[in-house]
C-alpha cells in the first residue's frame, strides 16, 4: 500500500468526503497544471473508492431486526426493505 492510499484509509468518511470536495474543487478551477490534475484525479479516485467502501459497509451494518410472530427475532433484513 502506498503511503497515500496508506492514509487515506485511515481517514474518516466525513475527512474523505471534505478531501473529495477540495479535489473536485481544484480540478473545476481549471487552475491545476495538467501533470498535477492526473495526479489529483488519480487521489479524487481513491478517495471516492474509500467513501463507497464506507457507505457499503455502513449499509450493510443498518440491518432491522425482523421479528417473528412470538416476538423472537427471526433474520435481518435491510434497513432499505420495500416492506419496512
Amino acid at each position: 500500500m502506498t503511503g497515500d492510499s496508506a492514509e487515506i484509509a485511515e481517514l474518516s468518511f466525513e475527512d474523505a468526503l471534505r478531501a473529495l470536495e477540495d479535489v473536485v474543487r481544484k480540478l473545476e478551477s481549471g487552475e491545476v497544471p495538467l501533470d498535477d490534475s492526473i495526479a489529483l484525479y488519480e487521489r479524487g479516485e481513491a478517495l471516492r473508492r474509500h467513501c463507497q467502501a464506507r457507505l457499503d459497509s455502513a449499509q450493510a451494518r443498518i440491518e432491522r431486526i425482523v421479528q417473528g410472530a412470538d416476538g423472537t427475532p427471526s433474520g435481518t433484513q435491510p434497513f432499505d426493505a420495500p416492506d419496512r
